[in-house]
């Protein structure tokens, strides 16, 4: 009987198997967790994706520093510095196509506000898709020096008393933030109206990019303002003002910045958006370890990312807070978090509280249909497919698309089954 193996084409049909299955295991190693499974893989090898120079950036430096993207099919993702959020959203109008960007780090409500035109020239709309929350906590407001000795902290009343003074005097009193109707921006409006401070009233609102705000406080451009690390610790460090509290202290492990991308771009390579979301979402796993955070710090201060000396964004990095009016928090439990707590799910409940106080100050109508806003721009869908796909343990993918009623410091209760009751709870706004 004739051997089988000796037979030509029978070798040859060995050899094809054989060389199938090393590529199949080669798949699997790059695409680990059952990611692509058809074996297709990502539709692009790259994508524009722009960022801020803050520390809230960390996950899209990481999956490029680490390899993230690459592992996942994405090599030639480039990660781009953007001057400010008008310049991120220009470049988003754009697309990368059109010598723009295709995805950023990004203040959560600002694919809201370019999706429904809000921003953008003539009010044409760009469509957006949010399919992570890059990190919870980690924004500070900030004041001058000049008003150390008033202690200016999360009540704002304290900051009411010395402005009005200032007022009295004739000087003009302004407080600074990144975007209108960004995270930076409610945030200050939510402190400074649970105070008594009219913001569109009582002080001047104005714009400045994170990176410039210590330089303009240098030269008495604010009295206050609200930003991302590390320009509060830089605020500190060359003595020019203090920190007047975290953001977290308003709103403990609230949502911040989120990775968006064009909705064009997601539709047309969706096997590449989720292979970046993957990235993202290893990067955010990565940057959250302990063991990790003095290489984290490393990776910020490269000069292509913040431009920093390391020591510089070590310290609340690692939950170390220097207030700069004598307070010193060790091990602060409103440290930045990229992943823990779920931090990176981005729950459509928390986009609902962006909207709501968007339309509390005059960004969105007060009839704007919120939930059909939020199931148009937030994918938690995508990220959710994503984890599976990464073998994210169970326990850390939340049961439910939303965190639940939220409370704030001042003691107001959002309820996301009930926007209204909310808006009807707040005396300063601009809506009846």
């Amino acid at each position: 009987m004739r051997d089988r193996l000796a037979d030509p084409s029978r070798r040859s049909a060995l050899k094809g198997v054989g060389a199938t299955l090393a590529l199949a295991s080669a798949i699997k190693a790059s695409f680990p967790g059952g990611a692509f499974a058809q074996g297709a893989g990502p539709e692009v090898k790259g994508a524009k994706l722009g960022f801020i120079a803050l520390t809230d950036a960390a996950p899209l430096f990481v999956a490029k520093e680490k390899g993230f993207f690459a592992k996942h099919g994405m090599p030639d993702v480039s990660v781009e510095k953007q001057a400010s959020w008008g310049t991120t959203r220009d470049n988003l109008v754009l697309g990368g196509e059109g010598n723009g960007i295709d995805g950023a780090h990004i203040l959560t409500p600002m694919p809201y506000l370019i999706t429904a035109g809000r921003v953008t020239q003539n009010n044409v709309g760009v469509p957006m898709q949010i399919l992570a929350r890059l990190n919870t906590n980690g924004q500070c407001i900030s004041v001058a020096k000049e008003y150390l000795d008033q202690k200016v902290g999360l009540d704002a009343k304290v900051f009411k008393t010395a402005i009005d003074k200032k007022k009295a005097a004739g000087k003009s009193v302004k407080a600074a933030m990144t975007f209108p109707g960004g995270t930076h921006d409610l945030w200050i409006r939510y402190w400074l109206a649970a105070g008594g401070i009219d913001p569109d009233k009582d002080i001047e609102t104005i714009v400045v990019p994170p990176p410039q705000m210590v330089a303009n406080m240098k030269v008495g451009t604010m009295d206050c303002f609200c930003v991302g690390e590390p320009w509060n610790a830089q605020l500190v460090t060359q003595g020019i003002g203090y920190t007047a509290l975290t953001t977290g202290e308003l709103w403990k492990d609230h949502p911040e910045k989120a990775f968006a991308l064009r909705s064009s771009f997601v539709d047309k390579n969706p096997r590449a958006a989720k292979a970046m979301l993957m990235a993202v979402m290893e990067a955010q796993q990565w940057a959250d370890k302990p063991e990790n955070r003095d290489e984290l710090a490393t990776i910020l201060g490269k000069r292509q990312w913040i431009n920093i000396p390391a020591s510089d964004v070590a310290g609340r990095t690692k939950g170390t807070i220097d207030y700069g009016d004598g307070r010193v928090v060790e091990n602060s439990p409103l440290i930045m978090k990229y992943w823990a707590d779920q931090a990176s799910y981005p729950f459509p409940s928390h986009d609902m509280w962006f909207l709501t106080e968007d339309i509390r100050w005059g960004k969105f109508a007060p009839d704007t249909d919120i939930k059909a806003l939020v199931a148009k721009v937030n994918r938690e869908d995508l990220w959710r497919e994503a984890a599976k796909d990464l073998g994210v343990a169970e326990a850390a993918i939340p049961t439910s698309k939303s965190r639940g009623k939220e409370t704030f410091f001042d003691g107001k209760v959002f309820d996301p089954d009930n926007p209204a009751a909310y808006l009807a709870a707040l005396d300063i706004k601009r809506i009846a």
